[in-house]
């Protein structure tokens, strides 16, 4: 992928005709001349790192290129992640990579950008183990008594092999650290077996072949390493398997309707916006669209993370890559490409996988000065041993042990697999999060602020009550509040048309309407002014709300929505309009699970106080706030956050965006507007509220795993430097430390996996 077009997948994007009609796959393909200037940044795979002093390397030499403003390297998943100005040109990130000596590649659209190294470390593995054997063996076998010495010559040609032909990739990653003035986990390996290597070859040509060598010293110590790093990437390779699964989710083809009613089998990069294509029961559903015809269940278990499938019929929109379960649908296309849902997500979680959390910048600057070092440590350690007199040898022995001890791979791989595996099991559970600072932070959240429609209730409110004033016909009140509402896609504009539509009664078409923010709407009908709105609209017009004063209270107290129906000139109050919106099943639980957790649950809402007052009850919220403005929502956020609360905001319309940015974490229900998913670092893909504490849940779940990764990453140093110093490590055993740090850290952070949410009936 050239640009970074996914990177801000929440974001409207407009694509000229021509584009649209260029092909999927031709607009994803690498191109190095194409400028980043188009979406600002660029992914590339970046090959050879083994450390994160690797990763610090690369991010320094990204960001010494003119033009790019920020680099972020991931060494778990071999990714760069380049922000830059449009003189930015992909060729040049691919140069300045290579300069600092690794490999590089604009990054494709599929998994395969990653190029597959198991079944090479495998096989060089298995003939590392085989040559090695010989040289362990009679170690092995002295304890028991039986001596079995191979001569010295024998050892060599063993070892030679393992030395220079399968660990070629040290030296060549040492040569390469070198060229660029530096230093990595490479140039440790290739120096530590080096010395064991070359201290046993001069023993052999000064002493004979019958003298004590350490040639199995050395092709052990490989051998581990080799080990290590097969295991480690092996458990690398499961990190992300969430990405290759939705990946998978979407079929190659689709069968298209023609426009004389046929049907053809065509690539799904053929489709187009407008197009329809015929699902049979069993299919996955290529790309989104609208159902036209035909009514079916389908399974979204794989992007929403919702257990059962889903009934759709007419007029229902379906996601690409949903499994269409037992009927024919004809679907009308209305997303392809990288405006699927399907692809939204995947970039989604891409995104969070390529950042960093914030604790890894503290891992970065210790990262920076590891190898550097424990080259002097190990200097140290030979001199301070030579000089003590225990002779060159046992000098250079404790030297090896130091340098084939320290684990700059364990550092850099704590925490980015942590964010890998836990931001990919929360995809899989509907939960997705944006960037590692959303991750790290929820886990702090103290309280938790819910606006109330479309979140704690269904926000599918029905006309439940009218009241008209004296001398107004209550077919002539509804048919005011319809006009008025006409063309609005609110949930209480569509409580009011299907009411008039059941009654019978028909709406003219209002002129110049126009919204007034969280307040109502107001338009002329029949050449008279009219609004529709709350008590503080009516009070601004100066409309009389005591005919039905009290009837409005009841309403209220009730748990009614309640709306004011006016003329303005002469104003004149005609009815109000009572509605019901009940909470959704799951909202009690959702509470009761925040409060577990000892987190406070608000609710802010632009009803009236009786009806907040009403769910709050229902619900068991801690407190609430009614007649609540857009401004007054990022207000009580601020205000809570300045009181020492660390707030969580959920919405899912446009008027709660301001409170989502100011949050510490904002989290939008996707069956929201695309301003509150594009402004909230978190969205839950299911309109279920308990997804909200299973965010926090798995949150800290992460964070802990980073912690222990980090914990055990740094004690392994602390502890294995100092005791190979001192003599109390043989090279061998330190290379196993070695190889066992990386594959502890990346193994613990795997169990990651067995997370299961509370909203599909797991222990969060």
């Amino acid at each position: 992928m050239a640009t970074v077009e996914r990177a801000q997948p929440e974001a409207k994007r407009a694509k000229p005709d021509a584009e649209q009609a260029q092909p999927e796959a031709e607009r994803a393909k690498p191109d190095a001349e194409l400028a980043i200037a188009e979406t600002a940044s660029a992914d590339l795979v970046v090959t050879g790192m083994t450390c994160a002093s690797c990763a610090g390397r690369v991010e320094r030499a990204l960001l010494a290129v003119p033009g790019v403003k920020a680099a972020s390297v991931n060494l778990a998943t071999e990714r760069a992640r380049v922000a830059g100005g449009p003189e930015v040109r992909g060729e040049a990130l691919v140069a300045a990579v290579e300069a600092a000596g690794y490999g590089a590649a604009l990054a494709g659209d599929g998994p395969e950008s990653t190029p597959p190294e198991g079944k090479r470390d495998g096989w060089t593995l298995w003939l590392a183990a085989l040559l090695t054997a010989p040289l362990l063996l009679p170690m092995l076998l002295q304890p028991f008594g039986i001596n079995v010495q191979l001569s010295g010559w024998w050892q060599l040609w063993l070892a030679a092999p393992v030395q220079f032909w399968l660990g070629a990739r040290f030296y060549a990653g040492a040569y390469r650290a070198l060229r660029a003035k530096t230093a990595n986990m490479d140039t440790l390996v290739a120096l530590g077996t080096s010395a064991a290597f070359g201290l046993s070859l001069w023993q052999l040509l000064t002493a004979g072949p019958r003298g004590h060598f350490y040639f199995e010293a050395s092709a052990v110590i490989i051998t581990l390493v080799l080990v290590g790093k097969w295991l480690e990437g092996r458990a690398k390779r499961q990190t992300g398997e969430a990405i290759r699964a939705l990946m998978a989710l979407r079929p190659d083809q689709a069968r298209r309707r023609n426009a004389d009613g046929g049907e053809e089998m065509v690539a799904v990069e053929q489709i187009r916006v407008g197009d329809r294509v015929v699902v049979l029961a069993g299919e996955r559903v290529p790309v989104d669209g609208v159902v036209e015809e035909g009514h079916s269940s389908v399974d979204q278990s794989m992007l929403t993370g919702e257990s059962m499938p889903v009934a759709v019929g007419p007029g229902e929109r379906v996601a690409g890559g949903a499994i269409n379960a037992d009927g024919r649908l004809l679907l009308e296309v209305v997303a392809v490409g990288v405006e699927t849902m399907l692809a939204k997500i995947v970039a989604l979680v891409e995104s969070a996988q390529a950042a960093k959390a914030p604790v890894q910048k503290l891992v970065d600057r210790v990262a920076a000065w590891f190898v550097p070092a424990v080259l002097l440590a190990a200097a140290a350690t030979f001199l301070g041993w030579w000089l003590a007199g225990a002779g060159a040898t046992t000098a250079i022995l404790n030297a090896v042990a130091v340098l084939v001890i320290a684990c700059p791979c364990a550092l850099g791989l704590a925490t980015p697999t942590a964010i890998v595996t836990g931001t990919g099991v929360a995809a899989r559970a509907g939960i997705l999060i944006r960037d590692a600072e959303a991750l790290e932070q929820a886990e702090k959240v103290t309280e938790v602020l819910f606006d109330k429609t479309g979140t704690l209730t269904a926000g599918t409110p029905k006309l439940a009550a009218m009241l008209a004033a004296d001398g107004v016909d209550e077919a002539a009140l509804l048919a005011v509040a319809a006009s008025l509402q006409k063309g609005s896609e609110h949930p209480l504009a569509q409580a009011v048309l299907d009411r008039a539509e059941a009654d019978g009664v028909r709406a003219a078409a209002a002129d110049h309407l126009r919204v007034v923010a969280g307040r109502g709407v107001r338009g002329a009908i029949d050449g008279g002014e009219h609004v529709l709105g709350s008590r503080r609209m009516m009070a601004e017009l100066g409309i009389d709300l005591a005919p039905l004063r009290q009837a409005a209270s009841r309403l209220e107290t009730a748990g009614h929505s309640v709306s004011y129906v006016a003329a303005v000139a002469p104003p004149r109050l005609l009815g109000v309009l009572g509605f019901a919106d009940a909470p959704r099943e799951t909202a009690r639980a959702a509470i009761e699970t925040l409060h577990r957790r000892g987190i406070r649950a608000a609710m802010l809402s632009g009803d009236n106080a009786g009806a907040a007052k009403a769910v709050a009850d229902s619900l068991g919220l801690d407190d609430w706030v009614a007649n609540v403005l857009p401004e007054d929502k990022a207000r009580a956020v601020e205000e809570r956050r300045r009181h020492g609360a660390v707030v969580a905001m959920v919405g899912d319309g446009v008027n709660d965006a301001p409170a989502l940015g100011l949050a510490d974490v904002g989290i939008a229900m996707a069956s929201g507007t695309d301003v509150a998913m594009a402004t909230a670092g978190i969205t839950l893909m299911r309109n279920d509220p308990r997804l909200v504490a299973d965010a926090i849940a798995i949150s800290a779940r992460t964070n802990a795993k980073i912690r222990q990764g980090l914990f055990w990453a740094f004690i392994y140093n602390i502890v294995g430097i100092p005791l190979a110093a001192l003599g109390f490590l043989s090279p061998m055993l330190a290379g196993a430390a070695m190889a066992l740090s990386s594959v502890s850290v990346v193994s613990n952070a795997l169990l990651l996996k067995r997370w299961r949410p509370t909203a599909t009936g797991g222990a969060a």
